[in-house]
């Protein structure tokens, strides 16, 4: 901890839980092409586009705290999010295949991983968006009263 006491800062660590979740996000993903050799699919680079700046974003906040923070992140978050959750719905049939935005490349229907039977890279990505879109709003809230 530091003399100015961000670490007992409950917002500090908030906001600390967003960078790690999308740094190891970014890590993972890189992890999965470079690594193992999956190609992404358009709706994995959209998604990408929108975690990936997130590990520069959030720890320009941390030093100092500044809650502005949750400004620039949060549509970043919210963003991959949506993304990924029209992806989980691409994925799982919901959506009709016509509407196929990956017209290029990897299909986006195809699932490259299924641990325990569901756990796909759409919903890890789509699980990371949400948790930090949350720690983002929580943030908001705390430091707003």
């Amino acid at each position: 901890m530091n003399s100015s006491g961000h670490a007992q800062d409950p917002n500090w660590v908030l906001v600390f839980a967003c960078w790690l979740i999308a740094s190891i996000s970014t890590l993972g993903s890189l992890f999965f092409s470079e690594v193992m050799g999956f190609q992404p699919c358009v709706l994995c680079w959209y998604q990408r586009i929108a975690m990936y700046p997130l590990v520069l974003i959030l720890p320009a906040g941390l030093f100092p705290l500044d809650r502005n923070i949750v400004r620039y992140a949060l549509p970043l978050s919210l963003t991959g999010a949506l993304i990924a959750g029209f992806h989980l719905l691409l994925v799982a049939g919901f959506i009709p295949e016509s509407i196929k935005p990956c017209i290029q490349g990897v299909p986006c229907t195809e699932v490259q991983i299924e641990w325990f039977g569901f756990v796909t890279i759409p919903l890890l990505s789509g699980l990371s968006f949400l948790v930090i879109s949350a720690l983002l709003i929580l943030t908001y809230r705390r430091s707003s009263k």
